[in-house]
């Protein structure tokens, strides 16, 4: 299935595309001060900041050439991670980094840094998930504030000058997974980490005296500790057996009382009885469409959010199918615990109620109630893209080609426009086959667009991940477990692993076929094939042989680039993928020209046109 040049349409716009100039700058002032106020606080005897961090430029990603820091985007002045490991730079700890205030990690291993690691390290580094400052000359104590450096993964400290002991507290850091402060003068016991840490006596070794598991027992709590154990084995043990009877049977009556109570309300949902006083209360309508309505109106359309009225449940929260009065049909969907005040609520509600585009699901209205917060949308009959696609086998009817590229064109138009075009810009966080609903025509609408920052200012979506909690792994980008940020890339990945359910009919998580050589997920099986010159095997076998075997390839190769790429920076945009995409489809009228407006990522055009080629 050799692919064809039909994608080569684009270089008219490319041509153009190379000669535009923004005048609208991603950059961060905040993040360039931080470089600079590192800069001018180490010494630096063998040049490695000097020879590259030249401040005279200010384009869009200037400092993204520096050597040792990583942005978010390299066409962004924001700073994702600073490496300066091996460097031999002198000096305190930098206290400037504060204002690179979206960064995630930082290596200042094996230099020459001395003097006490700042007592408010955790507002210096807010965001950050990779510490090591092995390797230094750093003095006094371990400051207590690290414990509230939350989303810390790796924490390295070893080989340094550190005194006194490990504050306790280190223990709240429930993510932390690396932990060594091996080669101080450290004493006294070990904070407990959580199972997913691996730590082992290494991590400890050659200090003054540190006890605690993995080390040996502290002495003086091992033998209060087997004394306390004697004294207390003796006195409960009379009275365990009664404690355990009565508990059974205390056990057995609640299940009971429950069981009734469940077949009162057969449909168990509690949260709606704290409403029943709340019935008046109105639902705010961004426009006409709909009729003014009350919160008594949403129940009774609902069935009081009956258990049959569940059309799906995600991360975001639970959507119930809606019937009004006069046979309206809407989705309501309850929000799951969000973070934000009343009047923070209010703020970014205004806000989605004004982004509207033909690939989104209208946010008709919402309604706050106490603590729930309950949106109102337009109806999708079709459902979800997931649901059309991963039917039952009694249900088994495969989408034609010309469909699932209509949904993929549809689809990339609208979070390309999330991206690139919409004011504020919108990272969706949360991207799958789920998402993606179908209207009566099966054009693709996006939904949850903007919700990921009403559950948590910061980013609930990787806090989630972090601790296994995430429902749709199969379209997690792999950086994410580092960085604990939401990313442009990081969706343009989830959207890759949509394209490659639509070429390939499996889904994210799981390969049907090819189950005694295969037992992964759907990008390691691409990987996998991809490296053995397979790609061609992945193809839905019932896409094959129709006339629209070079798209299909084609499609494929785009997901892959999104998904295979060696890092985020080399996945392309979302922009280029729609336009990939659009070009691909340009038989099938699916879009009309100059529907987006091209984005001026300065630079962009010739990566694009190796995308091109590579199909």
């Amino acid at each position: 299935m050799a692919p064809t040049g039909g994608v080569f349409a684009l270089f008219i716009v490319l041509s153009s595309w190379a000669l535009m100039k923004s005048g609208l700058s991603y950059g961060s002032d905040s993040d360039i001060q931080c470089l600079r106020s590192i800069m001018e606080s180490v010494e630096d005897p063998y040049n490695y900041l000097n020879s590259t961090w030249k401040f005279g430029n200010n384009s869009n990603g200037f400092i993204c050439k520096f050597t040792g820091v990583e942005c978010w985007h390299p066409d962004e002045n924001r700073v994702l991670n600073i490496k300066l490991g091996d460097m031999g730079l002198k000096g305190q700890f930098p206290q400037g980094i504060i204002n690179c205030s979206t960064m995630t990690g930082l290596d200042l291993s094996n230099n020459r840094f001395n003097g006490e690691i700042p007592s408010n390290i955790s507002k210096i580094l807010a965001y950050v998930t990779t510490l090591d400052l092995s390797s230094n000359s750093f003095s006094g104590g371990i400051p207590v504030d690290i414990s509230n450096c939350t989303y810390l993964n790796i924490l390295k400290l070893d080989h340094n000058q550190l005194t006194g002991q490990i504050p306790l507290e280190l223990s709240r850091l429930d993510r932390i997974k690396q932990f060594s402060v091996s080669n101080n003068r450290l004493s006294g016991p070990i904070p407990v980490f959580s199972k997913n840490a691996t730590i082992t006596e290494d991590d400890y070794a050659n200090n003054l005296g540190l006890c605690g598991y993995p080390l040996p027992l502290c002495e003086n709590t091992a033998s209060k500790s087997s004394n306390t154990k004697v004294i207390a084995g003796a006195a409960i043990g009379g009275v365990t057996f009664a404690a355990m009877f009565t508990a059974i049977v205390l056990f057995v009556f609640l299940r009971r009382r429950v069981s009734m109570k469940k077949d009162d309300d057969p449909e168990g949902n509690k949260w709606t009885k704290s409403l029943k006083g709340s019935k008046g209360v109105k639902v705010s309508m961004f426009g006409k469409s709909v009729s003014k309505m009350k919160l008594s109106d949403l129940m009774k359309a609902t069935n009081k959010f009956s258990k049959s009225n569940i059309i799906g449940t995600g991360r975001t929260g639970t959507m119930y199918s809606a019937v009004l009065g006069d046979d309206t049909s809407l989705m309501v969907k309850r929000l799951q615990d969000s973070k934000h005040s009343e009047k923070e609520f209010m703020s970014e509600m205004a806000t989605l109620g004004r982004v509207k585009h033909k690939n989104l699901v209208p946010l008709l209205g919402f309604c706050m109630v106490k603590s729930e917060r309950l949106l109102v949308y337009k109806h999708m009959p079709n459902g979800t893209l997931h649901d059309c696609l991963h039917l039952s086998e009694d249900e088994k009817r495969a989408m034609e080609w010309p469909l699932r590229l209509k949904i993929a064109i549809g689809a990339a138009r609208g979070f390309a426009w999330l991206h690139h075009n919409c004011n504020p810009r919108i990272i969706h966080r949360n991207i799958s086959s789920k998402c993606i609903l179908l209207d009566s025509d099966f054009e693709p609408k996006i939904s949850d667009f903007g919700l990921a920052r009403l559950m948590n200012p910061v980013d609930t979506h990787l806090s989630t991940f972090v601790n296994g909690e995430f429902g749709d792994l199969g379209y997690v980008a792999p950086e994410y477990s580092r960085t604990l940020m939401a990313t442009p890339k990081g969706d343009v990945y989830s959207f890759g692993v949509v394209l490659l359910e639509l070429v390939t009919g499996e889904s994210a998580t799981r390969v049907t076929r090819d189950l005694e050589a295969f037992n992964g997920n759907l990008v390691e099986w691409i990987r996998q094939l991809s490296e053995n010159s397979n790609l061609e095997d992945a193809i839905d076998e019932s896409l094959v042989g129709k006339g629209a075997d070079s798209e299909i390839f084609q499609t494929l190769k785009v997901a892959c680039s999104c998904v295979l790429a060696p890092g985020p920076k080399e996945r392309p945009t979302m922009f280029e993928v729609y336009q990939l995409l659009r070009a691909i489809g340009g038989r099938y009228n699916f879009s009309t020209e100059n529907e987006l407006s091209m984005p001026t990522d300065n630079g962009n055009a010739d990566r694009l046109e190796e995308l091109i080629v590579a199909q």
